[in-house]
């Protein structure tokens, strides 16, 4: 009865799936019952087992028509590039040289390319090496259907015929459309997101969810987000892992604007609020090393988060936005970062089947 009532029924209430909006403001205000709770379930479902991912992320154009306020990587047709099929082949040649299992393929949103492009850049990878690809988020397949003049379904069955594995589960930011108003005025609203993601898991597509914050939402509109996920998440259950992206404030007009930076303790309370709301429908919560920092993003480990993301091999989009972290973390680091914090590294697939 230390915080004035009965914390074992909120942790059977949390156990079962039960937990409400108010739970979830109370144990924002109380973290160390929050990060009790986080690290607890977490040790129940995943035990002392972290996961990474062998991975290389290839952003094949960074042209986009898009006006983001906290993009650094977009640009426009007369400053900006789109790789060839050869240099993507190459790229993906060195990934499996050095063990990778997915290729991550995301870009800005070009004016001129459509779904046959799509296909063939899927296609033509599978042609050649036996991958998972991890592409296109669902801004991506909105912009996709537009220029081709067709459905989000049909885009996505498509490209799944061509090969496409699973899609990521950005361009999410933070599921509010007053926000987005704001952040990123032109992209799909909080509807459509939902509404693409739903198609893609019900074509037989999973997706990660993700998050962005630490700019202009407030802790209700983080709260409501996960919320939306885990609804989600019970409808279609077709979620690999909720990945938690802080926001990086260089080289970005959304940075000017935002003068509060987040500290480590807000962070540990992000993911710590994750694996409670979202337990037990969504049980991968990954930090990212990227954003956070890979010190950080090991300590994570110890406020519910039970992965740590992919290699990258190379990162463009957070890098531009000032990320010091580098853009390759071998699995030999990953590894040591893993039983450094006291934890079993073992190496995963993207729908987190153990190798």
């Amino acid at each position: 009865m230390r915080y004035g009532f009965d914390e074992d029924e909120l942790y059977e209430r949390v156990r079962k799936g039960g937990v409400g909006y108010g739970d979830a403001l109370f144990l924002v205000n109380n973290p160390p019952l929050l990060f009790h709770i986080a690290d607890m379930l977490r040790e129940e479902t995943k035990g002392d087992v972290v996961t990474y991912v062998v991975n290389r992320n290839i952003n094949f154009t960074n042209i986009c028509v898009g006006n983001c306020m906290f993009c650094a990587f977009r640009a426009d047709k007369a400053r900006g590039y789109i790789l060839g099929m050869d240099a993507v082949l190459e790229k993906v040649e060195e990934a499996v040289r050095n063990e990778a299992t997915e290729i991550c393929v995301q870009g800005g949103l070009h004016p001129d390319l459509v779904l046959d492009d799509y296909c063939r850049l899927v296609e033509t990878i599978k042609s050649h090496f036996n991958v998972h690809i991890h592409a296109f988020s669902p801004m991506e397949i909105y912009h996709v259907a537009r220029n081709s003049g067709l459905s989000e379904e049909e885009v996505l069955k498509e490209l799944k015929r061509a090969g496409l594995g699973s899609i990521p589960g950005t361009a999410a930011e933070i599921l509010d459309d007053s926000i987005r108003a704001i952040i990123c005025p032109r992209k799909l609203n909080t509807t459509k997101w939902e509404e693409i993601i739903r198609t893609a898991h019900r074509s037989g597509i999973p997706s990660t969810a993700t998050i962005m914050y630490g700019h202009i939402e407030s802790w209700e509109d983080r709260i409501r987000h996960i919320f939306r996920i885990r609804e989600l998440q019970k409808e279609t259950g077709g979620f690999t892992e909720f990945v938690l992206l802080k926001f990086m404030r260089k080289n970005n007009r959304l940075g000017r604007m935002v003068k509060r930076a987040i500290g480590f303790e807000e962070d540990a309370i992000v993911h710590a609020l994750a694996r409670v709301i979202l337990h037990p429908y969504c049980v991968n919560i990954q930090a990212s090393w990227v954003k956070l920092g890979v010190e950080d993003a090991q300590r994570m480990l110890y406020f519910g988060v039970n992965d740590l993301g992919g290699t990258l091999m190379e990162e463009n989009i957070s890098r531009l936005s000032g990320s010091t972290a580098g853009e390759y973390l071998s699995p030999e680091e990953f590894e040591r970062l893993i039983r450094d914090a006291g934890r079993t590294p073992r190496r995963r697939n993207t729908l987190y089947e153990l190798l």
